[in-house]
């Protein structure tokens, strides 16, 4: 075998991980090439995109999992991974196939180094994933329709070279400001770049100045918009530490009684915006999807680092929140559980909105642990405490850079009646999930 080409799933991903060193290249330029050069493979597909700044990933799990029980083929494409790399590209639910990683990666491999060689310069890392993912739809799963989910911002993200059969915008809050804007009327006008002529737009987003953006950037395109609490709406009638139960009418129909397992008030959004882009699946696509489909697979979602109870007495709950907006809805999820002390762990990225987020987080634990995530990007625990300072200087704060370490000790000071929360990047609760789940499957104590 040529000895540019990978043989093993181990050797694909390293392959993959070496484009790391290149960084974020915003534009689509690579991208359009890519797929030229290898037939365009998503004109052969069939999606629905989804942006926004939290949300995004439970709002794809609960389409598919409602997609999946109705009967369809559905595809997942996620971002990041939270336990294996292979996680992100997923076909009802199952990874890509070492085979096919390996099967897919190979026909790119030639093709990205030729790209390498002209003037839009190597792909990225995020890039080749992308491209892979499409080729393994087009080729060896041909899912009935793929849940796509941007990387970062929409407008210049290599997903974005798709035209979907619906566009889907969570939230729009404070992330990626180094390359999305300052302003969340900028952040706004690179979410909305993903609304396509004519498609229809479901959107949840509650920021007045970002919801104009939207409204201004759907009208240009002759997108009809769905926009939460005007065309459709969802009624809380139970929130609790096991889930909430709501109700959900759009112009088309009305579902009493919805209940979801996902914990959090944040969730019932996600869920409305899951179930008004199944209608316009529905109305507008001829989609099939029973009502006991709807119910089945609301109810079944589950979606793991999302305010996951991974351990009890004491509870330990792993969130990740890694900007204002996660900080926010982990502050409202928590008033949900009673308990004795909060311990909290936290490890976040450099490049996110550090005051802002801590601001939020460090008035509600009892007691507060500052750790690194095991990340070239991540935030120095200098840095944080120096922001801590900032905010509160009488605020006593743990630190403890090895995170591994920070989360043993928080888990050995917790009483039974004690609630241990750790959050902040995904790639910091990734890391944590596996060592948690780990020590709990050997029977070890933590």
């Amino acid at each position: 075998m040529d000895r540019n080409l990978v043989t093993t799933k181990e050797e694909a991903i390293a392959w993959i991980h070496q484009l790391q060193t290149l960084g974020i290249k915003p534009g689509l330029k690579r991208m359009e090439w890519l797929m030229e050069r290898l037939g365009h493979p998503e004109r052969r597909l069939k999606f629905v995109h989804v942006a926004g700044t939290n949300g995004k990933g439970s709002t794809v799990s609960f389409i598919s999992q409602v997609l999946i029980k109705a009967g369809y083929q559905v595809g997942t494409f996620t971002s990041p991974y939270l336990i294996d790399f292979t996680n992100r590209i997923q076909i009802n639910g199952e990874d890509i196939s070492e085979e096919a990683l390996v099967e897919m990666l190979n026909k790119i491999i030639p093709v990205a180094e030729e790209l390498a060689a002209t003037e839009w310069g190597s792909p990225t890392e995020f890039e080749i994933i992308t491209a892979l993912s499409l080729l393994y739809y087009a080729v060896i799963a041909l899912p009935d329709v793929v849940i796509w989910e941007t990387g970062l911002g929409g407008r210049l993200d290599s997903t974005n070279i798709v035209i979907p059969l619906v566009s889907v915008i969570t939230n729009i809050g404070y992330d990626h400001m180094d390359l999305l804007g300052q302003e969340i009327r900028e952040i706004a006008r690179e979410k909305a770049g993903i609304i396509k002529a004519g498609v229809p737009v479901v959107s949840t987003i509650e920021n007045s100045t970002a919801l104009a953006v939207i409204k201004e950037t759907a009208k240009a395109n002759n997108s009809a918009l769905y926009q939460l609490n005007e065309q459709f709406v969802a009624n809380a009638h139970k929130i609790d530490g096991n889930g909430s139960t709501f109700s959900f009418k759009d112009p088309f129909l009305t579902m009493p009684e919805i209940n979801i397992r996902l914990l959090g008030p944040h969730q019932i959004k996600n869920s409305a915006a899951a179930l008004m882009t199944l209608e316009v699946l529905r109305q507008f696509y001829a989609f099939a999807i029973p009502e006991e489909a709807v119910y089945e697979g609301m109810f079944g979602t589950f979606w793991p680092g999302r305010l996951e109870i991974v351990a009890e007495k004491p509870a330990i709950i792993i969130d990740g929140a890694h900007n204002p907006e996660g900080a926010a809805s982990l502050k409202e999820a928590i008033s949900l559980f009673k308990y004795n002390r909060l311990i909290m762990v936290t490890g976040i990225l450099g490049d996110k909105a550090i005051a802002e987020f801590y601001r939020i987080i460090s008035p509600i634990p009892d007691i507060l642990l500052v750790t690194e995530p095991d990340y070239p990007r991540a935030a120095k625990t200098e840095t944080v405490v120096e922001v801590l300072r900032s905010i509160d200087e009488k605020r006593k704060v743990m630190v403890i850079k090895d995170w591994q370490e920070a989360v043993n000790v928080a888990v050995s000071m917790a009483n039974s009646d004690d609630l241990v929360v750790i959050t902040g990047s995904l790639y910091l609760i990734s890391d944590v999930r596996r060592h948690l789940l780990a020590t709990k499957k050997e029977g070890l104590a933590y």
